[in-house]
């Protein structure tokens, strides 16, 4: 056992988190640490301490969450990557990199939708200032920082190389969580047929939101439905709840939380802002709204492989770590391969 190689995960909000532990049970055969994601940089620990950071990944609540969930699954936890040294880092975003990686062989995963591109996103990248000042996930995945780069679509691959990741390091392997929807079609959620809203973290994560007439919106978009509401589970719940029952009508059905997956495939109609499941509802079919252009969805849509991804992203693991070369060797010997060797690609 000590002699195993190790791999530590990154996780961060629980679909990090789960993503991590689905591609680890594939990796059986090393040993697995997990740890949040986390930062070295003095500032970034400050805020974490004065709880500045609550409302992202490396701030406490979230961490919690994620440990909570590590520890009910029997998984082992190396917070800050401060009890071993790792073979291999599996990176849940690349906003930022930890100095004590540098030397280390990584692997970017991405969770799901990455937020638009905005002027603020290109002045950040033009003067190199730190990516996290976004606020937002808009340059993860452009770093070029790590070795190399899972991506759900062709449409996302394009975008993150677009954006700054050497195009060689990038391959299409979709992403758990979301490869294999029209499974959630078979449930046993007891209410259908109403126009559903799944709420984003836009006011938590320190961008404007005008909420009222956000709700408002969606009162007029639902007409005679019945809405449910599935809340962010990131969001301030107790604010969220009071907005929603004050403009929407009495019949209103809110869930802070529940299966987000199965409440889509009952829906009629899908409202969204910047949410992943947006992708759940243009996969089953559904009438989609979102902050974003659906045309644009549609191109970026996470390849359906029949929830292959998880042991797509082991392969490339496997073969990395147990490359003895260089590893700018490895991503010139592997590129022009890794779509031909992970499974159901393009299907």
């Amino acid at each position: 056992m000590a002699n195993r190689k190790k791999i530590l995960f990154l996780t961060g909000s629980m679909n990090q988190t789960i993503q991590m532990h689905k591609i680890s049970m594939y990796l059986s055969e090393y040993d697995c640490y997990f740890s949040q994601f986390f930062s070295d940089d003095q500032f970034i620990s400050l805020a974490i301490k004065w709880g500045m950071l609550n409302g992202t990944i490396m701030g406490r609540p979230l961490k919690r969450i994620a440990e909570n969930y590590l520890l009910s699954q029997g998984l082992k936890i190396d917070d800050k990557a401060e009890l071993h040294h790792y073979d291999l880092v599996v990176f849940c975003s690349d906003l930022l990199f930890p100095k004590k990686f540098k030397g280390v062989k990584t692997i970017w995963v991405q969770e799901g939708m990455i937020d638009p591109f905005t002027t603020w996103s290109g002045i950040i990248q033009k003067l190199k200032l730190p990516r996290y000042w976004t606020m937002g996930t808009s340059l993860n995945g452009t770093s070029n920082l790590c070795d190399i780069y899972c991506a759900a679509s062709e449409g996302y691959k394009n975008y993150i190389t677009e954006k700054g990741t050497n195009p060689d390091k990038v391959v299409v392997t979709g992403i758990p969580n979301y490869d294999h929807l029209k499974l959630f079609l078979d449930n046993d959620f007891p209410y259908s047929d109403y126009v559903m809203v799944a709420t984003s973290d836009i006011r938590e994560t320190f961008r404007f939101e005008n909420r009222s007439k956000f709700l408002k919106k969606c009162v007029e978009i639902a007409g005679e439905k019945r809405l449910l509401f599935k809340l962010h589970p990131n969001e301030n719940k107790s604010r969220a709840m009071e907005e929603i029952k004050r403009i929407c009508p009495e019949n209103t059905l809110i869930f802070t939380d529940g299966p987000t997956n199965e409440m889509i495939a009952n829906c009629s109609e899908l409202i969204t802002q910047y949410s992943t499941v947006v992708y759940t509802g243009i996969a089953l079919g559904k009438k989609v709204y979102s902050y974003f252009n659906i045309d644009e969805l549609n191109q970026l849509m996470p390849i359906q492989n029949e929830g292959s991804s998880a042991e797509n992203i082991s392969t490339i693991c496997r073969e990395y770590i147990e490359f003895t070369g260089k590893r700018n060797q490895f991503i010139a010997q592997y590129s022009s391969s890794f779509e031909k060797c992970v499974k159901g690609y393009g299907e």
